[in-house]
């Protein structure tokens, strides 16, 4: 049970989920910045606005900046400075006209209802052992955050292990990863208060449920690992942020690996591994399951390709070894053989393959489970066997292989959606999976690894008909002849008439799949008429390490590409028209978003960029952006700075166009990708909207990223976010 290693943005945008899981609600952050440089001079709001609309009043300042010989004007940049009177002011008044617009739509209360009633169905985790007992999370329904509960058997009494809901009034602080110790006995945890990447870690007893001493400060982008006698355990930190009031934007760079022993303070932990010479290099830790070894996985940027040192841990005194020396592929660390280890790897198979490697013999690469067709996602090591998940045309597909490499079984699943979970350790047995779809939500699967039989452990029952909705794949040609594949998903039966209210969502990037998923605003957008389209576009990770390439650095217009193909195939098939179609997207889907309307502003009638990458020249000056150069390139680097500026949000809006509808959403409390980028593509699109068509910008306060987000505050801005929508696309939520 370790926490998400994941320094992407939005990154846990696995599984799509209009406004609820992908697409969620943020605003600004306490820290103190320097002032905008230059002449500060104001600006009245541009005419030609709904009479309704009266936007706040934002001065632009003569910032320039010179890039390989080229200056550029940087007008907004005032409000960067997150933490300033002038900020706070302008990001009240915003939000002033945003809820003012909002709240007087009609409908808005009993759609917020009906999203409150379907919300409440009881969500689990699927359990993982270990020791003698059992752990999962359950949110009742409505629980602003789910708790992690423990049992001795799956037919015994559950017994409430930590519930985060207690921790804070608003549910703003949520669990952020948890380790069990391999006897059961303890677990390590994390919490991130008000959305932010930052954990603090602690230790609490399984029996007593009372914590420990313990306490691990200014953690970020690493879980810890037990060692097998439970004494301690491995963790990665970043040192203690020099400024105060600026731990939620300033760079992070020189992670440390430590060990912490238990009933010590932080202070006392040993120093394992650091490297004063690579900044960027940060170092993920494991403990193989026979307690002999530990595993670091050295990762730079968000490229997915590792180095990997191991230690000897039962021999005193041993030093870490260089295994890996370089990043030449991604080497995901599966199990091992005692000195044979097993990875995942895209080592000249951009697919990716199960290889061995004899520690006694490192230069040696034995493969076990060769490329397929189809792109490798995860494995993992249970009842001595390999569970493998693979990707096939972006749904789910289970094989089980045993350690030569041989298949034994390709696991039945309930139909064409997604699987997660699989986890277990060798000596288990069983393991547990949950399976969603676009109709299905999240249901919890026992799978005997013996029979291979799954059998249903947990199914939430909704006030809604599976039946009445269908999902169906389609495949559309990009602008140079690549096939894409698109989901499509409504009530059956929908006319081809190209008057469907529909929501397109993309994502495109850092490797990252969009697979299906449930999701309760999905299913109101639907039950109103409204059609659902989740594009697979290049960048991503549904076909491999080649598929993400493709979208990357000087050919990330290809992902554009891809999107705007997906629009213009839905209009000429009649499935919707430009008044009637909305666009959507998250973090690096949130530039994906203020890219597609900078480039075909006619195309859409609305869109919703969320916590979006939109300055590309600035993006690697803040917290990690630095690592998504892997991704887009850097304006350091004169090609790509070309590249970058041409596609640039923030820098290619144009005064005097028709721009679509547009809510564009962040947070304060964002530090993965910082407020100032929503802040200044917001002001910019405001002053340059010619048309009537509204341009709002949606602050949440004590929120980030995502991740965490109280439901609360989910259903507050999945409220928000159709009733705009409905708005402008002419959806009537009275009804």
């Amino acid at each position: 049970m370790l926490s998400a290693f994941t320094r992407h943005p939005f990154r846990f945008l696995t599984v799509g989920g209009f406004l609820s899981v992908g697409l969620l609600v943020w605003a600004l952050p306490p820290q103190a910045g320097a002032g905008a440089a230059g002449k500060a001079k104001t600006q009245a709001a541009p005419a030609g606005e709904v009479a309704k609309l009266t936007y706040p009043a934002t001065k632009t300042v003569d910032h320039v900046d010179e890039y390989h010989g080229e200056k550029v004007k940087d007008p907004y940049r005032w409000l960067e400075s997150l933490d300033s009177a002038e900020t706070r002011q302008w990001v009240e008044e915003q939000n002033k006209v945003t809820f003012g617009y909002l709240e007087k739509i009609p409908g808005r209360d009993k759609l917020k209802q009906r999203l409150t009633e379907l919300w409440n169905f009881e969500k689990y985790s699927p359990p993982v052992k270990e020791g003698s007992r059992y752990f999962y999370s359950y949110n009742s329904g409505l629980q602003n955050q789910s708790a992690l509960y423990t049992m001795s058997s799956l037919d015994g009494t559950p017994q409430l292990l930590l519930d985060p809901n207690t921790l804070a009034k608003d549910g703003t602080v949520a669990l952020a990863g948890v380790n069990i110790s391999h006897d059961g006995n303890l677990m390590a945890y994390g919490l991130s208060a008000a959305g932010s990447d930052w954990q603090e870690w602690r230790v609490r007893d399984v029996q007593t449920g009372k914590d420990q001493p313990d306490l691990l400060k200014w953690i970020k982008f690493s879980g810890v690992a037990w060692t097998r006698d439970a004494k301690g355990f491995y963790y990665g930190r970043f040192d203690e942020p020099k400024t105060a009031g600026k731990s939620l934007e300033d760079v992070n760079f020189f992670h440390k690996l430590y060990y912490h022993r238990l009933g010590t303070a932080q202070a006392q932990d040993t120093l394992v591994h650091e490297d004063k010479a690579h900044k960027e290099w940060q170092f993920v830790p494991h403990v193989s399951e026979d307690g002999k070894y530990l595993i670091v996985t050295v990762a730079k940027g968000t490229d997915d390709k590792y180095r990997i040192l191991y230690q000897e841990l039962d021999k005193p005194q041993s030093k870490l070894i260089e295994l890996i020396n370089n990043f030449e592929a991604e080497y995901s660390f599966i199990g091992n053989d005692g000195p044979v280890f097993f990875f995942k790897t895209d080592l000249r198979t951009p697919k990716a393959k199960i290889i061995a490697i004899d520690t006694r013999k490192p230069t040696e690469r034995r493969e076990l489970v060769p490329e397929s067709a189809d792109t490798l996602q995860h494995v993992s090591l249970v009842n001595s066997q390999f569970v493998a998940t693979y990707l096939h045309d972006a749904t789910t597909q289970v094989k089980v292989f045993d350690l030569t490499g041989k298949l034994v079984k390709e696991v039945a699943l309930p139909g064409l959606g997604t699987s997660m979970g699989f986890q277990g350790r060798r000596s288990h047995k069983e393991t547990f999976f949950a399976f969603t779809s676009y109709n299905t939500p999240a249901t919890i699967y026992r799978l005997d690894l013996t029979s291979f039989e799954s059998k249903l452990w947990k199914q939430p029952q909704l006030k809604f008909q599976p039946q009445d909705y269908e999902t169906k794949q389609v495949f559309f040609p990009s602008k140079d002849g690549t096939r894409i594949p698109m989901f499509l998903t409504s009530r059956k039966g929908l006319a081809l008439n190209g008057q469907n209210p529909t929501y397109l969502y993309g994502y495109g990037g850092f490797n990252v799949p969009i697979v299906p998923g449930f999701s309760v605003a999905d299913l109101v957008w639907m039950e109103h008429g409204g059609l659902i389209a989740y594009a697979n576009l290049r960048g991503g990770g549904e076909y491999g390490e080649e598929w993400h390439r493709a979208g990357t650095k000087l050919r990330k217009q290809n992902v554009f590409d891809d999107f705007i193909g997906a629009a213009e195939w839905l209009i000429k098939n009649k499935y919707t028209s430009t008044p009637k179609l909305s666009i959507a997207g998250g973090s690096n889907g949130g530039l994906l978003v203020g890219a597609a309307i900078t480039q075909r502003p006619d195309l859409f009638g609305a869109a919703i960029p969320a916590v979006g990458v939109m300055d590309m020249l600035r993006f690697h000056k803040f917290t990690v952006g630095w690592e998504w150069i892997d991704d887009y390139g850097s304006a350091d680097n004169a090609e790509e700075f070309k590249a970058l500026k041409a596609y640039s949000p923030y820098h290619n809006l144009k005064p005097g166009t028709q721009y679509p509808a547009t809510m564009v959403t962040t947070a304060d409390h964002d530090d993965r990708v910082v407020p100032g980028h929503s802040f200044k593509f917001a002001a910019a699109l405001q002053a340059a909207q010619k048309g009537p068509a509204p341009v709002l910008i949606r602050i949440d306060v004590r929120a980030g990223h995502g991740a965490g987000k109280p439901t609360g505050k989910r259903i507050e801005e999945a409220t928000d976010r159709l009733a705009f929508l409905g708005k402008v696309l002419g959806v009537d939520f009275t009804k």
